[in-house]
């Protein structure tokens, strides 16, 4: 620990600009912390903000308060810390036994900290920096400015590529990382996705967007070309028919219609992806099926009907993949008020661990889980069924 606290005094020393600490080995706890210099009365301290669930809660410290509480993160909580100094960039990445490695590099660009208290929103794509693929989706006009009408797609961007930050240190850290997003449709994620990943985090990336309108997959890989995107290509094809990746790291299915959702799971689990991130849509399949005598009087009202049907698919899907060794969450993808098809399944494939009667203890107890919530509801969902096959 004496090399990160001798990294994380040089930041200070150099000039911070921020700290993010993320990947929690625990869950109930932060999902994520940043740390940035603010300019109070009583001079320069360290804000440090710890993200938890849809809340965060803020604390001001000393330069040495920062450092040791820093170090305390990086001793068997986090996995993964990114640090951002004038003049270079640091990535820290504690391994299971507590050892860490750290990679140093010098950086062209040297950050102006933002020092006041309340600041503007620090989005990860910068609204004053221009970006094609923004410009020609609309987001974006030629001078850099994010169209007004389209400020709710930039945040829903950004939102996004917060997410994946946070599993960084679950996708492979050599050779190239293959993502797959099914259903990609105008790919304003698929997009950011990759520049995140391989402009500005230098990932070797294969990503590969599918959909079924050969219209948008046409434009979709003019950009690529217009761009230089080599690594990045989409397909026209239905979900159940992929066959472009044998090895897939992440996939990525965002607004998948009813079981299109269950499909992308079922092959992300097939292919033992390390990372998946689903936001579900249109849960139809449920709804249909629902016959569960003590919740015969809230099945009655359509729309309570209807919000159960979609709560209940989101909560089997979750369980099933628990069931299948991830890590899952439920999270908020974006605020209700901007859409109502605001929930993100991300799961990330725990680390194999030793076998009961072929299935961990943990994993069996979340298939019995799943089966008396479908039992309980009289209802047999796709990904269940799929599951099956394995």
């Amino acid at each position: 620990m004496q090399r990160l606290e001798d990294i994380l005094r040089q930041s200070a020393e150099a000039g911070l600009y921020q700290i993010v600490v993320s990947g929690p080995r625990r869950k109930n706890g932060a999902e994520k912390i940043k740390i940035r210099p603010v300019m109070l009365q009583g001079g320069l301290c360290y804000q440090e903000s710890r993200f938890i669930g849809t809340k965060v809660f803020h604390e001001n410290r000393t330069a040495a308060e920062m450092i040791r509480s820093a170090v305390e993160l990086m001793d068997g909580g986090f996995r993964q810390m990114q640090i951002h100094a004038k003049g270079w960039q640091a990535t820290v990445l504690a391994g299971k036994k507590g050892n860490l490695t750290i990679r140093k590099r010098m950086t062209e660009t040297d950050f102006t900290p933002e020092l006041s208290h309340n600041r503007k929103k620090n989005y990860i794509l910068d609204e004053s920096v221009p970006v094609g693929f923004l410009q020609d989706l609309g987001v974006q006009t030629r001078d850099g400015r994010i169209v007004r009408s389209r400020y709710d797609k930039f945040r829903q961007i950004n939102r996004f590529l917060e997410l994946i930050e946070d599993i960084l240190p679950a996708l492979p850290q050599e050779g190239p990382v293959q993502i797959v997003d099914f259903g990609c449709g105008k790919s304003y994620l698929t997009f950011a996705m990759y520049y995140y990943l391989k402009i500005l985090k230098h990932y070797d990336v294969r990503i590969f967007g599918l959909d079924l309108k050969a219209d948008v997959i046409r434009t979709c890989n003019g950009l690529c070309k217009k761009y230089g995107y080599r690594d990045l290509r989409f397909y026209q094809g239905d979900i159940k028919d992929f066959d472009k990746a044998e090895r897939v790291d992440m996939v990525v299915s965002l607004h998948a219609c009813d079981t299109a959702t269950d499909y992308a799971l079922f092959r992300a689990v097939k292919w033992n992806a390390k990372v998946i991130m689903a936001v579900p849509c249109c849960q139809h399949e449920l709804n249909r099926q629902m016959a569960c005598g003590p919740l015969a009087e809230v099945f009655s009202y359509g729309l309570l009907r209807e919000r159960s049907a979609a709560m209940f698919t989101d909560a089997l899907r979750g369980t099933l993949l628990e069931a299948q060794g991830y890590d899952t969450q439920i999270l908020e993808f974006i605020d209700m008020e901007h859409t109502p098809k605001n929930i993100m399944i991300r799961a990330v494939r725990r680390a194999q661990s030793g076998e009961s009667a072929g299935r961990p203890d943990r994993e069996r107890q979340k298939k019995e889980k799943a089966d008396a919530l479908m039992a309980f509801l009289g209802v047999q969902p796709t990904l269940e069924l799929l599951l099956r096959e394995l």
